[in-house]
């Protein structure tokens, strides 16, 4: 070495390596440089990652003295483990080289390459510096191995292995296991590396199993085995992460069992999560091999297992978007969704597919070829939760969008005729909804379009001639056409022939046929087709497993034929068939509660038809079936929407209560009736249900409950404002998941003792607590009775029957009606004639037989309180009006009903509980005058005595009550809502509008926008107590649920207000000033005397105040008010 001294040494940077293939091919965890001089290891270098193009990079250096060896041996090693090192690795490159060769570039880097591996010639880029002084920091990096026998054995089985990949040859190969058994028998299961030993004998025998040189293995074993040793954090996790997917892809390939690539593809997933991009290990081998599980994962059948849903949501994770596999993992999720949802029911699989599908459009452009599949799956979702839920807007945009799948899969497409059927399929479910004739014309002909292209012995064919057989038979049902019916027969039967007795949608076929011989047994009477179509049924159903949603449709048309054959041959068995498979049907728990409730709802007209004994049971289900449904809407006005969609379902509290009265269950008739009146409420009470006792008896469950009662409530007012349908799916599913918590936790709330009937239907004796200060009557207008329920104080319910039809009960309505807009036309001093005789007949055929029980049977004292629930019919009758107008032989009057009592109404009988019950806790008074007198532009004529009214009342209410009025322009939604919160006592004089089509848009007109019935349900004002709502229509109830009382009186009540004065109709704000000073005037006359307000005594204080006018203000003005609550 020229220039060379006793001082001199060489610093030798090892900057990077480039071409690192490994000779056994195996997955290194990383690359380190060896150093040996005189056959001994000086030096060793950092252990550096592999990147995707085979380079290393270090930046190592070592200090080496001139005085050793002439010649140094360089090395380039793959490390097989990240951390503690077991052995020396396997040799890349091997290159002895001289000092001088080092020297002979002089301070700049260069390159130095090693002996091919597998055609590739491995080099390191290196720089050699002479220097005069040893830095200590930089040099002997050595390892130093405790076991050297066991190093030595793994270092044998390294070279082994290579030697065998490069080579073939199989005694390598068995050397190499030999070694590697060696180690791991020297390794036991607490050494430190025993999941090095595991994983090098893994490895071995893995690739001999590949290449068919050993057999029987089980190296997914030992691979699991060193895993379960490198948990996550360990330095050698993830490349055992890698190894065991290669092992379970393996196993997988030889034996075709789905749980390997199950669990293959859920590692993966891990390890993408772990390992980072540009790496070798990520490159070169995680990405094929994932790519490789995402392409078995492709090629398994549509699984709709909870495994098979999970792999599905594993792959979609493997493939993010923007990956080239992104959409047609999004459309495996989303079918195996929608299937599973037609397996099981279950509506949150059907909206996930529907969201899924939703983010497939949005994300694939109009000519994409995959896009016609995304919008066809979208839409069959579609119709399917429009079945389940019976929300129209899924059922309109699903025919548009099949329209648009049409356009895309014109004629000569292959997916052409599955678009034919899709279509047909939506537009049999819209004839269904709105029975147009042109819907199911359509659906037919492109039915006979699919048969056309079908053709005898198409694979396909059973399958189009059953649907063609179902679109026939429907069209039967509206038009009667005979040849419908024998073609649907005829078509469905080749279908059944035709199609395997194993094949998944038999069932289908079997019910088609079933109901159209049904059918065809009611045109001709022939036994042998109602014969058959029970067979048939009954074949369906042992098909099916128990909880098959399509079990529904085998109870319904076993029901149909049951009912068919009773007709004609009047067996009372078949009645019990038919009758046993409405309760099958209907307990059905995967069938969606809208299909249901309607066959409940055919079960209470048969049952009532036939006078079944199981008439009380169909109401009891169909009312329990009807307040599920509506309760799976998220807002109050979807709610709305769809009890109306039940036209069937607008009497049935009423005729339910009637029937349990015909059945001499007059508690079960009170249950019954507040059970369906407080359906559109019932959401809103339960949320705002007073838990004082609860907190006292376990905080815990009371607290949990009023988070989620809190959560739900806010859910729902936000889901009133949305509009968007994508924005509408995704806030459905996470309602629907409140609302389930909440039923756990009520669940576990009913599992203390006190507590066991929280929140469930009110049994008579809970709802004869409303009755503690007066009974309570209940009116019953049904088609099949009309009646009256006294719910007395104590004891068991009285019943009356009244000597009025439901026509007498309608006509007098309109004649109501008609009486008060006429006297609102007429002069004040003119007799009301038309009203009196009205008034009169409530008396006689309604009140006087409830009279004369409440005095002579009931004993209830005069001037005590009453309160009067109407349902139905008597809801728009002044019931509290009732007057004989007759004088008797002693010259004096005889006493209307208001002479003898004091009548308040109730919405129900759990508001006016609940009422009492939120009075517990009472804060000061605070009263506020809200009046708008000129409302904005086109919202009504202006009011010109409401700022003098507001004045009348300051004057009257005390002073005490911390009085502040808010009129003009402060008189806005905003200030009003405000002043509804803060203060305790109300008076309201503005415009009153009942809205009867839309109850929650029922208002009052203040200066900017409406102040609606929903703004006023929406808020939660426990400590509320009184208001005064001196505006026009404010307790009329609502044209399309008339059981329920959905106005804006009830809505004060129900957010809080326990005590109001409501309008029946039209009020004349000049006039309405005579009872309003009346009122306040009697309502705080004792207060003179040092007492309090009390909002209890608000009936008294109008039935006096409305005695105190009657010489002044015309009578249907006199009449108008009404009290509600406590």
């Amino acid at each position: 070495m020229s220039g060379s001294s006793e001082s001199q040494f060489i610093k030798l940077e090892v900057i990077k390596g480039k071409n690192l293939k490994i000779p056994s091919c195996r997955m290194p965890a990383g690359i380190f440089i060896s150093i040996n001089v005189d056959s001994r290891r000086c030096w060793k270098s950092a252990i550096s990652v592999l990147s995707s193009n085979r380079s290393a990079a270090w930046g190592d250096t070592v200090t080496l003295s001139s005085q050793a060896s002439p010649v140094l041996s360089v090395e380039i090693r793959a490390s097989y483990e990240a951390g503690r090192m077991l052995g020396s690795g396997e040799v890349i490159g091997k290159l002895q080289i001289s000092w001088d060769e080092l020297l002979n570039h002089g301070d700049e880097p260069f390159d130095i390459s090693f002996p091919p591996v597998r055609d590739v010639h491995p080099s390191l880029m290196l720089k050699a510096t002479v220097v005069y002084a040893c830095d200590d920091h930089d040099g002997a990096l050595t390892d130093s191995l405790a076991d050297c026998e066991i190093a030595r054995d793994t270092d044998a089985g390294h070279a082994q292995f290579a030697e065998y990949a490069t080579s073939d040859n199989i005694s390598h190969l068995n050397a190499a296991v030999e070694h590697f058994q060696l180690v791991l028998d020297q390794c036991p299961v607490d050494h430190l590396d025993h999941a090095t030993a595991l994983t090098n004998l893994a490895c071995a025998c893995l690739e001999g199993c590949i290449q068919n040189h050993l057999q029987d293995v089980d190296t997914t074993s030992l691979f699991r085995e060193a895993l379960a040793l490198r948990p996550q954090g360990h330095p050698d996790h993830v490349l055992s992460l890698f190894n065991l997917i290669i092992a379970l892809n393996w196993r997988y390939s030889k034996e075709s069992t789905a749980v390997y690539i199950h669990e293959s593809a859920e590692l993966c997933c891990m390890l993408l999560s772990l390992y980072p991009e540009g790496t070798y290990l990520r490159s070169i081998s995680v990405d094929i091999v994932i790519d490789h599980v995402i392409d078995e994962c492709y090629k398994l059948p549509i699984d709709t297992s909870n495994e098979g849903i999970n792999l599905r949501r594993v792959v979609l994770k493997l493939c993010p978007q923007g990956h080239q596999r992104h959409p047609r993992a999004l459309y495996r999720l989303l079918k195996s969704l929608h299937m599973r949802f037609k397996q099981y029911g279950n509506i949150d699989d059907l909206d996930e597919s529907i969201r899924l599908g939703r983010e497939g459009v949005a994300m694939l452009s109009e000519g994409h070829l995959d896009r016609g599949s995304y919008l066809n799956e979208l839409a069959i979702s579609l119709v399917y939760r429009f079945d389940h839920l019976g929300e129209p807007n899924d059922l309109d945009e699903a025919i548009s969008l099949h329209e648009g799948v049409l356009c895309l899969w014109p004629v000569g497409h292959e997916y052409h005729c599955h678009s034919l059927n899709s279509l047909g399929e939506a537009l049999l479910a819209r004839f269904y909804e709105h029975g147009k004739m042109e819907d199911i014309h359509r659906a037919v002909s492109l039915r006979r379009e699919v048969l056309t292209l079908h053709p005898l012995g198409h694979p396909l064919r059973h399958i189009t001639l059953n649907n063609l057989a179902s679109g026939l038979t429907t069209r039967y049902y509206k038009s009667h056409v005979s040849e419908d019916l024998d073609e649907a027969i005829d078509r469905s039967s080749e279908s059944l022939q035709l199609a395997r007795h194993d094949h998944p949608q038999r069932h289908d076929a079997l019910h088609v046929l079933s109901s159209a011989l049904s059918s065809r047994f009611t045109q001709t009477g022939k036994n042998e087709d109602v014969d058959e179509a029970i067979q048939l049924c009954q074949e369906a159903l042992a098909s099916l497993p128990s909880l098959h949603p399509a079990r529904f449709s085998s109870y319904q048309r076993l029901n149909k034929a049951y009912l068919a054959r009773y007709r004609e041959l009047h067996d009372p068995a078949d009645l019990s068939l038919a009758v046993e498979n409405f309760r099958l049907a209907s307990g059905h728990t995967t069938r969606g509660f809208r299909d249901r409730v309607e066959f409940a709802l055919l079960w209470v007209h048969e049952a009532e038809g036939h006078q079944h004994d199981s008439v009380l049971d169909a109401y009891r289900v169909c009312l329990e079936l009807f307040d599920n449904h509506v309760m799976t809407r998220s807002s109050t006005i979807l709610r709305r929407k769809a009890a109306v969609a039940f036209s069937d379902a607008r009497s049935l509290a009423v005729d339910a209560a009637s029937c349990a009265i015909r059945c001499d269950e007059l508690r079960c008739a009170v249950e019954l009736a507040e059970q369906g009146r407080g359906q559109q409420w019932s959401l809103a009470s339960l949320l705002k249900t007073p838990v004082q006792d609860l907190e006292s008896a376990n905080p815990t469950l009371a607290h949990n409950y009023l988070k989620l009662s809190k959560l739900i409530s806010n859910a729902a007012q936000s889901s009133a404002t949305i509009t968007d349908s994508a924005a509408a799916d995704r806030t459905a599913p996470e309602y629907r998941g409140l609302t389930r918590q909440l039923e756990a936790a009520v669940a576990e709330i009913r599992n203390l003792r006190a507590f066991s009937r929280f929140l469930l239907p009110p049994l008579y004796e809970d709802l004869q607590v409303a009755a503690c200060q007066g009974p309570i009557i209940i009116l019953i207008a049904s088609q099949y009775s009309r009646s009256a329920i006294i719910v007395p104080t104590l004891g068991n319910p009285y019943h009356i029957p009244l000597p009025v039809t439901l026509t007498d009960l309608n006509n007098l309505k309109d004649r109501f009606a008609s009486a008060i807009s006429q006297a609102c036309t007429m002069d004040p001093n003119v007799p009301r004639n038309d009203l009196i005789v009205l008034l009169r007949i409530v008396w006689d055929k309604i009140m006087l037989p409830i009279v004369n029980v409440l005095e002579h049977v009931l004993k209830v004292e005069r001037r005590s309180r009453i309160w009067l629930c109407p349902t139905a019919a008597f809801m728009t009758i002044p019931l509290h009006a009732a007057h004989p107008f007759q004088t008797k032989a002693d010259r004096s009057k005889e006493p209307c009903l208001e002479d003898l009592y004091i009548c308040s109404y109730t919405p129900t009988l759990s508001a006016l509980i609940r009422s009492r019950q939120m009075m517990k806790q009472r804060l000061p008074p605070s009263f506020v005058a809200i009046g708008q007198s000129q409302p904005g532009a086109g919202k009504g004529k202006a009011l010109l005595a409401v700022d003098s009214e507001l004045e009348l009342v300051r004057k009257l209410v005390p002073a005490t009550a911390n009085r502040t009025t808010i009129s003009g322009d402060a008189a806005t939604r905003a200030g009003a809502l405000e002043a509804l919160e803060e203060n305790t006592w109300v008076h309201l004089a503005c415009h009153g509008k009942q809205d009867p089509a839309e109850p929650y848009n029922s208002h009052f007109v203040m200066r900017d926008d409406h102040l609606t019935l929903l703004d006023i349900m929406e808020k939660d004002i426990p400590h509320a107590e009184f208001a005064f709502l001196s505006a026009c229509h404010t307790a009329v109830g609502d044209e399309e649920t008339p059981d329920e009382v959905i106005h804006l009186a009830a809505g004060l009540q129900f957010s809080g207000f326990k005590s109001v004065v409501g309008t029946l109709w039209g009020v004349e704000d000049a006039v309405a000033q005579h009872v309003v000073k009346a009122f306040y005037e009697n309502m705080f006359m004792d207060l003179k005397d040092g007492g309090i307000m009390d909002c209890t005594k608000a009936a008294c204080a109008l039935n006096r105040a409305t005695h105190a006018v009657k010489t002044i203000v015309p009578l249907e003005q006199k009449i108008v008010f009404i009290h509600i609550g406590v």
